[in-house]
């Protein structure tokens, strides 16, 4: 990460060098934190930088903040504000990633929600892939049970959540696959690591609903919205039971960082033909397009840093 540029810290604009908080950190210590993962693409022609939904994804982060007891002064508004300064600082040419992050700010010991401090931080870095193998992915069924959100809310980004994620991811990886497919309580696929899944069984579209401990993701909204307006398909949101992945015709996940990521195997299975279906690449592309700002229709999904 170039420590050369800028992050929001502490109510300013400050070098990402000198961003730091202390060991003895609440959100540190206990996970008490929420986060949101948003992209911001370089258009070329128009040589213009274009966050996408950047009011959806700080509307998720204020409801994940709700769900964790946090109050900070700022709305959507005022946070897109923030974004636009701060991107304009070091004047981004090119694909990025932006972690804005609400915490529990007061120092010591002590587990709980209330009587303490919450504050508002965000930083910028370069980002390519989340994936690398994202057209042909190989994933595998996890022995990890996603999050209930009876233990943690499922459809928040709480960042002490995310260690159930990365004890999916890392023990896929070193089993040689891509990513995880991760079930729920109850036995049905719910998630990847930190991605939802869309399966196509005879041309229909399905995807796990909002109550199987999803993220409520934003990519996601817009990939089921495409779909069904621009593709002509049927979108199902249901349960899908773990045998049913095996003869899907195609799968991919999607997500903020990811953005479409093609699966071609699972657990040594070849997945429909075994290649990118037809679906997956339309909507991959068109995708693309969107966030680039090179669909008019949907110009309202991005906001243009001037």
């Amino acid at each position: 990460m170039d420590l050369t540029k800028h992050a929001f810290f502490e109510g300013k604009i400050i070098p990402l060098s000198e961003a730091k908080i202390s060991i003895a950190t609440h959100g540190f210590l206990y996970g008490t934190a929420v986060f949101g993962g948003m992209r911001a693409y370089w258009n070329e022609e128009k040589k213009r930088l274009f966050v996408f939904r950047p009011y959806d994804h700080f509307h998720r982060l204020l409801n994940s903040g709700k769900m964790m007891a946090m109050d900070i002064q700022y709305d959507e508004e005022s946070l897109m504000q923030l974004t636009l300064d701060v991107l304009r600082t070091d004047n981004w040419q090119q694909d990025i990633y932006l972690r804005p992050t609400i915490y529990k700010s007061d120092m010591g010991i002590g587990v709980r929600l209330h009587d303490l401090k919450d504050d508002f931080c965000m930083f910028v870095m370069a980002f390519e892939k989340y994936v690398k193998n994202d057209t042909n992915a190989h994933v595998t069924f996890s022995s990890w049970r996603r999050i209930d959100d009876n233990a943690i809310p499922a459809r928040g980004k709480i960042s002490g959540a995310y260690a159930n994620s990365a004890l999916a991811k890392t023990d896929a990886n070193r089993a040689g696959f891509d990513e995880a497919i991760v079930l729920d309580q109850n036995g049905h696929v719910s998630e990847g690591s930190a991605m939802n899944i869309f399966m196509v069984r005879d041309g229909v579209l399905i995807t796990p609903p909002i109550t199987d401990n999803i993220l409520e993701g934003i990519t996601r909204r817009s990939i089921i919205e495409l779909a069904r307006n621009e593709l002509g398909l049927q979108v199902v949101e249901r349960s899908i039971d773990r045998t049913e992945v095996f003869i899907a015709d195609e799968m991919f996940m999607i997500g903020t960082a990811a953005q479409v990521v093609a699966v071609t195997r699972i657990d040594h299975r070849p997945l429909g033909a075994g290649l990118m279906g037809p679906i997956t690449t339309k909507l991959r592309s068109l995708f693309d397009d969107v966030v680039r700002a090179k669909v008019p229709k949907y110009q309202n999904w991005v906001m243009e840093v001037n």
